[in-house]
C-alpha cells in the first residue's frame, strides 16, 4: 500500500486539528502586535512568528482538502479589530512570542513521538525546527532587552553523591526540611513566571472586556494567578530564595478589544489546560511532600477553572469539536444502562 494511501490515525487528527485552532487564534494576536510596534527588533520577530503560524495553518488546512477531512472553524480576521488602539507594549509582544515558544517546543516535540505517517512526520518536524529558531530569536532578544530573568543559581557540589540512608525516607528526604534541590527551584522560578506573563495578558483582557460573566471568569484566572505567585515566592523566601518580580507593567489604557469574546475566552481556557499540564509535570520532578501538598491544592483549583471556562464555551456554542469516534450503541440502537 502507498504511503500517501494510507487514513490519518487518531493522534494524527489530534495534532493536525489542535494544531489548525491554537494557530488560527495565534494568528490574531500577532497581527494586532504589528498594527502598532515599533522596536525595530521586536518587530521582525513577530513578523517572522505571524509568518510561521500562516504557514503551518495553511499546510493543515492543505492535509485535511486532500484526506477529504472537515477544517475547523478555528479563528479569523473577525476575531480581531485591526482599527482598535494597542493593548499591550512591544515589550509584552516580544513576551508573547517568548511564552508561545515554551509552550510550542515541546508541544510539537511530543506530537512527533505519536505520528507516523510520513508526510505528517516531517510537517511536525518542519513545525519544531522553525519554532525552535524563533524561541531561540524571542530568548536571545529578551536578553538583551533585560527583561529574561534568569532561574536561580545554586553554589556548584563538590562532588555527585547518592541520597543517604535516613531512618525513614518519608520523613526525611521527602520531608520538608531539605533545602529545595536544582529540579525543584527550577520548576517553582518557571511557574510563577508563566503566571506573571498569565497576569499582564489578563490585565488587558480583563481592561477590554464587556461582557460580565466573561469578565467576572477572567478576573478569577487573575486572582488564581496571583495565588500561585505569592505561594509560591513565599517557599522560595522561606528557603532564603530572593522572590521573582515582574519586570515591568506591559499594558496601556486601552478600553477597547481587539479581540473577540469567542477568542479571549478561548485563548485563557487554552493556557490554563497548558497551565495543567505543566503543573502535572512539576509535580513529577518535586521529592518534597510540602510541594507535593502545594502543587496537588493548585492543580484542583486549575482543574476547576478550566472546567469553568470550557462551559462558558460549550454554553455559548462556541468549542471546536474534536472528531469522534461512532457511537455503536446508538447505531446498533443499543440502550446504555
Amino acid at each position: 500500500m502507498e504511503e500517501h494511501t494510507i487514513q490519518l490515525t487518531t493522534p494524527e487528527i489530534t495534532a493536525l486539528w489542535t494544531s489548525y485552532i491554537q494557530s488560527s487564534a495565534t494568528i490574531c494576536f500577532y497581527k494586532h502586535f504589528l498594527q502598532y510596534l515599533q522596536d525595530s527588533e521586536i518587530k521582525p520577530i513577530v513578523e517572522e512568528a505571524l509568518f510561521l503560524e500562516q504557514t503551518c495553518r495553511k499546510k493543515v488546512e492543505a492535509i485535511f482538502t486532500e484526506e477529504k477531512f472537515p477544517i475547523p472553524k478555528g479563528f479569523s480576521d473577525k476575531d480581531v479589530d485591526l482599527s482598535a488602539p494597542p493593548l499591550y507594549t512591544d515589550l509584552f509582544a516580544l513576551s508573547f512570542v517568548y511564552r508561545v515558544g515554551q509552550v510550542a517546543v515541546p508541544y510539537y516535540a511530543t506530537v512527533l513521538t505519536k505520528v507516523g505517517r510520513s508526510d505528517i512526520v516531517a510537517f511536525f518536524d518542519e513545525c519544531l525546527q522553525m519554532t525552535t529558531k524563533l524561541y531561540k530569536k524571542a530568548l536571545n532578544l529578551m536578553f538583551s532587552k533585560g527583561i529574561y530573568d534568569r532561574p536561580p543559581k545554586i553554589p556548584y557540589p563538590n562532588q555527585a553523591e547518592f541520597i543517604q540512608k535516613q531512618e525513614t525516607l518519608l520523613s526525611t528526604w521527602f520531608g520538608d526540611k531539605r533545602p529545595l534541590n536544582a529540579a525543584e527551584l527550577g520548576e517553582i522560578f518557571y511557574t510563577i513566571e508563566r503566571n506573571y506573563i498569565g497576569i499582564v495578558l489578563l490585565i488587558g483582557l480583563i481592561q477590554v472586556m464587556k461582557d460580565k460573566e466573561i469578565k467576572e471568569y477572567l478576573i478569577k484566572g487573575k486572582k488564581l494567578a496571583e495565588k500561585q505567585i505569592n505561594l509560591l515566592n513565599m517557599i522560595l523566601k522561606k528557603e532564603n530564595h530572593l522572590g521573582n518580580i515582574p519586570v515591568s507593567m506591559e499594558v496601556t489604557e486601552s478600553t477597547d478589544s481587539p479581540f473577540s469574546d469567542r477568542l479571549i475566552l478561548f485563548v485563557i481556557t487554552l493556557t490554563t489546560s497548558t497551565g495543567i499540564y505543566l503543573l502535572a509535570y512539576t509535580m513529577s520532578t518535586a521529592m518534597r511532600k510540602d510541594l507535593l501538598a502545594h502543587y496537588s491544592m493548585l492543580m484542583l483549583e486549575i482543574m476547576k477553572y478550566s472546567e469553568d471556562g470550557l462551559e462558558l464555551m460549550i454554553n455559548r456554542g462556541w468549542l471546536d469539536q474534536l472528531p469522534q469516534s461512532p457511537d455503536r450503541d446508538k447505531l446498533l440502537n443499543i440502550k446504555k444502562r
